[in-house]
């Protein structure tokens, strides 16, 4: 699709703050040493860190795969909240409407859920800028993709990506779903619309690297969205499930060459939509097609592959919580995303019943969860097997 750009600039981020760099993993799931940890020598055999961890209860490792909502919480005291922590989630994420109030509210709800979930948190936000920002009124408005790519450079975006993810972090938000990477040229107010830096492939390639370098810059992870390209379709999956009736080469040359730079440049995450591909296969929405996740490895992928919320009606109006987060890791995720966060005991008991009767592979699920850790760029043993855990920061001096 395009010459192969020099590797790592995103990749960075997560190496130095965990010493792991995104994904990486063996042929058995296991998260692998880095060239800088292997230079540096470990604090511990690679070999020993697998046995610890590899003890830790199923159901410690189904949780990680969860990145849920906070419906109605404010404080991390409320019961919901405790429930939801007490699941044993990998992440949470933090909706303007719901959760977001005041600074110091914020920061007091982050502070307090990692301290009683007791191991490393994602706490992730969609902040993309124009219409969809749940940080508008802590951060102020910023204009929509679309907007900044018709007036501003790709470097002034990249010091909006860094001011935003400045902002986020002092909240204690380690993980952006943003940039938006898909193509759109069509109304301001369609459901990808002006949340599209272009409809023109190269151009919305540049500045949705740019907003991911910028976050990077910043400290904060940037999920780049939604593979392989939303823009195809004006159906909404919020009600049903959209459908595109385009031909694979079709899309290479066209919807995923963003998602190429990105990966080639080291992007930690990737968020799959709920659009259903002709071009794929099985008549599945891409969040729970193993095609789609097998189009996102062949292209060299290796982070973290995210399903958006399963709450939408493209989703939801087929399967159950349960039921589709199973679907979905079967397929090739290694978190799934619910806003409504009250279902995740049910989603990890599905995932732990999954693989008990032999629906989901012992293997998948693990490799799943080493992504994820990996993400959390903090060791496995401070993650899942009980040991006093550094917070992650996700890197406020990474990044270049």
């Amino acid at each position: 699709m395009r010459a192969r750009t020099p590797a790592g600039v995103l990749t960075a981020l997560l190496v130095a703050v965990g010493g792991v760099a995104p994904g990486v993993v063996d042929d058995e799931g296991r998260p692998a040493a880095t060239r800088a940890q292997a230079a540096a020598g470990p604090r511990r055999s690679a070999a020993g860190e697998r046995r610890a961890c590899t003890r830790a209860p199923l159901a410690e490792r189904a949780g990680q795969l969860l990145v849920v909502g906070l419906p109605g919480v404010t404080r991390a005291s409320q019961p919901l909240a405790r429930r939801i922590i007490g699941a044993g989630v990998g992440g949470v994420f933090l909706d303007g409407e719901a959760n977001v109030r005041s600074s110091a509210q914020v920061r007091s709800l982050v502070t307090g859920l990692r301290r009683r979930a007791g191991r490393p948190l994602l706490v992730t936000t969609d902040e993309e800028g124009g219409r969809v920002s749940d940080f508008r009124d802590l951060l102020g408005a910023s204009p929509s993709p679309r907007t900044l790519a018709a007036t501003r450079s790709p470097a002034q975006v990249r010091v909006l990506g860094r001011r935003t993810a400045v902002g986020l972090a002092d909240h204690g938000v380690n993980l952006d779903l943003a940039p938006v990477a898909d193509l759109d040229a069509g109304p301001a107010d369609g459901v990808i619309g002006d949340r599209s830096f272009s409809g023109r492939p190269r151009k919305a390639a540049r500045y949705a690297l740019a907003f991911s370098r910028g976050l990077v810059d910043g400290g904060v992870a940037p999920t780049v969205k939604h593979f392989p390209g939303h823009g195809r379709s004006a159906g909404d999956p919020h009600r049903a499930t959209p459908v595109a009736r385009v031909a694979l080469r079709t899309l290479r040359r066209t919807d995923l060459v963003p998602f190429a730079a990105q990966i080639d440049a080291g992007v930690p995450v990737v968020m799959l939509n709920h659009v259903r591909y002709r071009a794929l296969g099985a008549p599945l929405p891409a969040s729970l097609s193993p095609d789609a996740y097998a189009l996102l490895r062949g292209m060299g992928f290796r982070g973290v592959a995210i399903t958006d919320s399963l709450g939408m009606g493209a989703v939801h109006n087929r399967w159950s919580f349960p039921r589709a987060a199973v679907r979905a890791v079967a397929a090739g995720a290694d978190a799934v995303l619910a806003t409504d966060g009250a279902h995740a005991r049910e989603m990890r008991a599905a995932l732990v019943a999954a693989v008990r009767d032999g629906r989901l592979p012992r293997p998948r699920l693990n490799q799943a969860a080493a992504r994820v850790l990996a993400l959390k760029g903090a060791a496995v043993r401070a993650a899942t097997c009980r040991t006093p855990p550094p917070v992650p920061s996700m890197g406020r001096r990474a990044g270049r």
